[in-house]
This record gives structure tokens, sequence and C-alpha cells, in this order.
């Protein structure tokens, strides 16, 4: 049993947020459905309190294709909602069991969803997830559609910070539902298009292994044209499904009802505008549209409305799509003309930045660049209403002159309806006032003759305007003929006020806590209603208890100088205290000198006027290796080790071959202590061979030289002819002298120039 009137009598199905059950409601003896909200959605207060509003808004919509909302309540912890009882099918099982639909008979169905999406939207309500499971269609073939407004309340709920948590479903999302961005009346109209394509091809058109993958199709890839699935759906209806799909919203249908006449063209045998438009290879917006049929009234049987035969084409058809033939060819030869021109496109103009921009301004702005404005309409709880939240395409992009910029206007913070609670119980008015998502206000009290006490006689606002959630109600209640002037309790404990409260005659007294800057924690501050007022002895009195000044959070000062520091805590009402501390911290960090640590940590909730105390980062000390006799790569590798830098910066000769490209000196020396990333200076043994002491090779042979000259390490005999020989001991070839000469020091490897003997020339004496 729920809320002592509904009797449940079986499940009915179980959906993603709640259990739907058959049930009776005994009060009025007639069978209901009932929706019950799952646990975890039930918990979430955020989405609760967007739930009940929307199927409030939802509650107002009235038409024979839309599931009446009868009842909203809570019970044992989780929330209902109590709905008309439909006998039949989804559209979802219809299309699993039987697989395409006849064109007519999904036209007919998508025609009268059309009818209760344009219902919907006149009052402001965008259902957010039409598919299958959300089309009924009754025993006796009516649609009906269900659940309007449940996906707009997981908007912003909590569940969707939780793990695999998706709104609405990945198959029917629109593009700009997929990517974030507000969807509106189109979105509904894409997601009826997959519908639409769906009845008719037996599939939908984007499937994957994730929503994601999904979601990502649908932004990005084009589907597969219906009668390549089903060759049997006739062009006109494929033209109308596949434009309701259309990526970019401006270019689909603009409204349910343009869907919907669309539709009702097809079915009385008209030309269809889309179909038209494609037949004619030419954007829509150039097609004039053909005189619309009569349209039937939204709740007349689809008997009553589709009367024509499913193949019958009319004149009026002909002739409106050999017009749009005839406007394709001339805007073909028009363009021509202009690309032979050379005006081949639009100059290049950039976006300007708008936000925070008056909208009339805005408009202005974009229409002196030649660009063209098309109007959104957002609430906004940051933007003042009449100002611009953002545009698309984004400022500082560059596009063509004649580019359609949307601008997207706040129309202030959302708001809801204010329930009418005159002429109802002040304790009844104030559960009312509260479930709507507004806030009880001041109450006062005023003597009567002709309204019974407790009765509320004004309310402001009233009821029946609209105004942000938390809002307060205040209330003028009837006091009856008796009362009871309340007395002054403010300053006194909370023990002592309502001691005040009960002697004085008060029966029911309540306590609320609020924080104060000026009354002392366990102090009153108030009484609601306020002291002086003459109000029944059986009215309710909220003392209300100072909590003291409100906490305020610790902000981060990581990476703060102590002036920026002191500054951000001076702001929150908190005192900065530098400690003689320091935090090691490495020379890179960027936190030398700043703020790098801090007690109590960032987050920390403390009273106003606490200390907040930092402690600034100084640089990291190391220990210097001892890298000599070490390979440059080894000492290179230990300084780097250490945070250190290595720097080459010398070298020193050596005659030992077994000390070349060792460290031969550092500064500064192993074992000393620096700051983190300081420079080593390193000095490097480089071997060099000593020079070799020319022998003396005169009167020796070229060869004998030069197996001297090897044998000493120096380089080739180079000779050349010298003196004769006339001396005793000269020999013809030997060597005469040599350079460099006997005994000088020389390089490894030098050559050795010689002159040699020559003989004397021969004498001939003449006979």
């Amino acid at each position: 049993m729920l809320a002592d009137r509904y009797q449940i009598v079986k499940h009915l199905a179980r959906g993603g947020m709640a259990d739907v059950f058959e049930a009776d409601d005994l009060l009025l003896n007639r069978r209901v459905a009932i929706k019950v909200l799952h646990a975890n959605f039930a918990s979430d207060h955020a989405f609760v309190t967007r739930f009940r509003r929307e199927a409030q808004a939802a509650a107002n919509l009235s038409h024979p294709n839309i599931v009446a909302i009868y009842d909203w309540g809570q019970e044992a912890g989780t929330y209902f909602m109590v709905m008309e009882l439909i006998r039949g099918q989804t559209l979802r099982q219809i299309v699993k069991t039987e697989g395409p639909l006849l064109p007519r008979r999904a036209a007919e169905i998508a025609a009268e969803t059309s009818a209760a999406l344009s219902i919907a939207h006149q009052h402001g309500v965008f259902h957010r997830d039409i598919k299958p499971g959300n089309i009924m269609i009754t025993e006796d073939g009516t649609v009906k559609v269900t659940d309007f407004g449940i996906a707009r309340a997981l908007d912003d709920s909590e569940e969707l910070t939780r793990t695999g948590a998706v709104i609405g479903t990945a198959t029917y999302f629109s593009p700009e539902q997929a990517q974030g961005l507000p969807a509106d009346e189109r979105s509904d109209i894409y997601a009826l298009g997959i519908v639409l394509y769906e009845m008719l091809s037996g599939k939908a058109p984007f499937t994957g292994e994730s929503p994601v993958a999904v979601a990502y199709q649908h932004v990005s890839t084009m589907p597969t044209p219906v009668r390549e699935i089903n060759p049997d759906v006739p062009p006109e209806i494929a033209a109308i499904a596949e434009h309701a799909i259309t990526k970019d919203p401006a270019n689909r249908y603009q409204s349910a009802e343009a869907f919907r006449d669309d539709l009702l063209r097809y079915l009385g045998g008209a030309e269809p505008i889309a179909a038209a438009a494609i037949f004619a290879g030419a954007a829509t917006t150039m097609i004039p549209p053909p005189v619309p049929p009569v349209v039937p009234p939204l709740n007349a049987t689809p008997t009553a409305q589709y009367d024509a035969q499913p193949e019958e084409r009319s004149q009026t058809a002909y002739w409106a799509f050999v017009g749009a033939l005839l406007v394709a060819l001339g805007f073909g030869l028009w363009l021509i003309l202009r690309l032979l021109s050379g005006d081949g496109g639009g100059d290049l103009v950039t976006v300007p930045e708008l936000e925070g921009a008056e909208a009339q301004s805005a408009f202005v702005t974009l229409q002196e660049l030649d660009l063209k404005v098309r109007e959104l309409d957002e609430s906004s709880d940051q933007m003042a209403a009449g100002f611009v939240i953002r545009t698309d395409p984004v400022a500082e992009t560059e596009v063509e002159t004649g580019t359609f910029v949307t601008v997207v206007v706040s129309t202030g913070p959302e708001e809801f309806g204010v329930p009418n609670v005159i002429g109802e119980n002040v304790e009844v008015a104030r559960t009312r006032i509260k479930d709507q998502g507004f806030t009880v206000g001041l109450i006062e009290y005023s003597l009567t003759e002709d309204v019974d006490q407790d009765i509320v006689i004004r309310q402001t606002p009233t009821g029946g305007t609209t105004a942000a959630p938390d809002t307060p109600v205040d209330l003028l209640v009837s006091s009856g003929q008796f009362t009871i002037d309340v007395p002054d309790v403010s300053g006194e404990t909370e023990d002592d006020a309502i001691l005040e409260l009960t002697r004085a005659g008060f029966d029911n007294i309540e306590t609320q806590e609020e924080f104060s800057d000026d009354v002392a924690i366990g102090i009153v501050i108030s009484t609601n209603p306020a002291a002086g007022q003459s109000i029944p002895r059986d009215a309710t009195i909220i003392v209300i208890v100072s909590m003291g000044p409100e906490p305020v959070a610790v902000p981060d000062l990581t990476g703060d100088t102590v002036d920026e520091a002191r500054s951000t805590l001076d702001d929150q009402g908190l005192h900065l205290v530098v400690s003689s501390q320091t935090v090691d911290v490495s020379a890179s960090s960027g936190l030398v000198g700043k703020v790098a640590d801090q007690s109590p940590d960032s987050g920390a909730t403390v009273e106003s006027g606490s200390d907040v105390e930092v402690f600034l980062g100084a640089i990291r000390k190391v220990t210097v290796p001892d890298v000599r006799n070490d390979t440059v790569a080894e000492a290179e590798a230990a300084i780097r080790a250490a945070g250190l830098l290595p720097n080459i910066v010398d070298s020193t000769t050596t005659n030992d071959p077994a000390l070349n490209g060792l460290i031969a000196d550092q500064d500064p020396n192993g074992g000393a202590t620096v700051d983190e990333g300081s420079t080593v200076n390193l000095n490097e043994f480089v071997f060099e061979e000593p020079d070799v002491i020319v022998p003396d090779f005169t009167s020796m042979t070229v060869g004998d030289a030069e197996i001297l000259a090897t044998a000493e390490g120096l380089g080739a005999i180079n000779a050349s002819d010298g003196p004769e020989a006339s001396a005793p001991g000269e020999v013809v070839g030997t060597i005469a002298s040599q350079i460099p000469g006997v005994g000088e020091l020389v390089p490894p490897g030098t050559d050795i120039d010689v002159l040699l003997f020559v003989a004397p020339p021969t004498t001939t004496t003449a006979p």
C-alpha cells in the first residue's frame, strides 16, 4: 500500500530508473500505473528535486497521445508517480517482434507522437528521451507517449558523477546531446526521426559496443539511407525520416508541428517538403513549401486523418515537384555564373567576443560584420536576463560573411511555478511550498472573523507565477479570534527561549540553526513568526538559533608569494602566519621562496579569523660525489644522480695512457654540501706521447736510417741528392746531413729530411 490509497496489484516492468507496478486507486476506484524510483535515485536529492518539478510540469500536459500523470508521493524512503494505466505494447516490443512496419503505419505512429511533442513543447516541456520504449501502442491502436521530463531530471543528478551513468538512451541521442550542448525541441525531433528510421528499416541507424561509440556516430557518421536497407520504403517517407535526423539542428524540422505536417502530407498523398527538396537536389530552405493540407484535429482517430490510398499521387504533388526542380536548376545556373565571375565565396570575418554583452547590442555587432543572427534562449544562474551567455561558433572563430551565428541569450535563473496555497492549512502550505523547491519565508498572522484559524489568507509571490528555486514564499495566515503575542526571546539561550515560549502558552515550538557573525553559538537570533505578532497558541513557532560565524574554507596557497597568500587570506577573513621552518624543494619546482606547504590544508574549514601557517620552499642541499679517477661518463652520471650539473671546463695532459679520459680534478670537491642544481666543474686527463730525441743518421744508408727511425718512433726518411763524395770516408749513397739535427727533441712520427753523398762528375782527357 502506498500513501494509504494505492494498493499494488502486480509488477509490470523494470527500467533504468524505476519499477512500474499496476495498482488500484482506492479513493477513485480505478486502475493506475505507479512508477517507483530505484533507491539510488531516491537518495539523490538533486535528482528528486528536479524529477518532482518536471513531473509537476508534465502533469499539466493534457492530450490524447500523452500518458496522463495523476499524483506524486513519498513512501518508505523512496518516491513514486501515479500515471494513467495503458493496456498495450511498447513500440520497442512491436518492432522487435514484427520487424519493419508498413510505411503508412510508421507515419501514423510518428504523426501522433509529433502531436504529443507539439503540445509539450508549447508548454516549455522537452522530452529528451524519445525512444520506442517510451512510445506505447494501446489495444485500439492509439499512440501514447510516456516519461515526459524524466531525462531532464537527470541533468542535475549526482548520478552523473558515478561510473557508467548515461542520460537517456544513446541510440536515440541527438548530436547536440552527445556533445553536451543544450537540448531543445529539435532534439526531440531528431530522436523521433531515429524512431521513424527504425520503424521503416527494422533497425537503428547507429549501433556500437558502448554508448560512447554510438554517441560518436550521431555526431560524425552519416546513416545508411533507409531505402538501401528496405527498398520497399517509399522515397517520400524515407526523405522525411532522413530530414528529421540531419546533424545540424538548424537544418532539420524546426518544430514538432512542422514534422507532423510533412507526415500528414505524405499520408494525404501530397508531396512532403523534405521529399521535394531531395528530389530537386537542393536544400529544403530553397524549396517553396506547397500549400499545406487541412490538418484534422489532434484528437481525431487515425482513420479520420488518413483517408487517401497509400500509393496515390495528387496533381498538386506533381506540380510541386516540377516547381522545385525549376527552382533548383535556376539556383544552379546562378551559382555557376557567380563562380565564373570570380565571386566564389564570402570574405572571412572573426566572430567577436560577446559573452556578457547586452543581447540587442550583440545582434547589431554581428549584423555590422555581415553575419546572420539566430537567437536561442537559455536559463542561467550566472548571467542576467537579456545578456549573452555564449555564441556558436565561439569567439575568435573565422567564418564567411553571411554565416549564421547562434547567440545564446540568458532568460535569467530557471523558474518554476509557485503553488497557490491560499485557502490551505498553514502546515499543508509549508509542505507544498517546500515540495516544489521553494522555501517558506516570513509567516505573519492576522485576526479574522470569517476565515478559520491557520488558513492562508495571502501569499507573496502569488500562486501561478514563476520564480527561481529556493525563492521564499511569505504567508499571511488567519489567527482566528483567539491569539497570543509572541514574546521577544532573541539573545536568550535555546533552552531559556523554549521555556519562555512554553510559559506564554505556545505548544508547537521548533528550532532551526543559522550561521551568524554577530550572535554567539547557542543564542537565539529571532523567531518566525517575529516577536510582537499575535498568533494562535497552536501555531508553529520556529526559534532560530545561532551556529556562530559560518566556517571558512581554507584556500590553496601553494605557489603563492607571501604577499599573495596574505591578500588571499585577508579576503577570506583569515590571518597569515609565516613559519620559520622551511620545506626542501627542487630548483625546478618553482616553489623556492614561495608557499610550499600550509596548515591547515586547503579545503579544511575553520572559524573566521583563524591563523593559517605557511612554510616557504628552500632549495634542497645535496652532497657532491667524489668522481676523481672516474671516466667522464661515470662522473657525469654520478653528478646528475645527485641532482647536480656536470661541466667539463679544463684538461690536464699526461704521459700515462692509463689516465687518458679520467677525471683529474673537480670543483667543488667530493663531500662538499651545495644547493641542488649547482654546477660541478670537472678537469679531464688527456694522454700525450713524449717527444723523441733525433739519433745520428749520418754515414748510414737510407735503408738503415729507416730501420732506426721506425725503432725510435719517428716518421719517414725523405732523401735528396747532396754533396759530392770527395773526401776520404765519404761514401756515395750514404747520408751526408739530416734535418732535424742530431739530439733535437721532436714529436713522435716526425719525418727526417736527409741529403745523400753523390758521385763526382767523370773527367774525360782528349787524345
